[in-house]
């Protein structure tokens, strides 16, 4: 599998492991990829993978946590990231 260098600016892609780094590389996608991206990672680890690997994620950003809520079937509290949002309070919302 070949990741799409324009996803991965920050690091060495060729220094990433696809097991290893799977979390980081499938947060990555589900963030700023696109759906050929998605069908990429899809093929590569799976739906249930993918399911674990984003119930562990520590920020995700609404609209794509409530996508992967109704995707999935599962409720956004079983979410790392909700629960972790959830427990440090915000002074305003904008």
């Amino acid at each position: 599998m070949t990741l799409p260098s324009y996803l991965f600016w920050d690091v060495d892609v060729s220094s990433l492991d696809l097991e290893k780094n799977a979390r980081f590389i499938i947060h990555r996608v589900i963030q700023k990829g696109s759906l050929r991206d998605w069908c990429l990672i899809k093929n590569k680890y799976g739906t249930p993978r993918i399911r674990e690997e984003i119930l562990m994620v520590r920020d995700l950003d609404d609209k794509t946590l409530h996508f992967f809520s109704v995707y999935f079937g599962i409720n956004k509290d079983r979410f790392r990231c909700y629960t972790m949002k959830q427990s440090i309070p915000k002074h305003y919302n904008y």
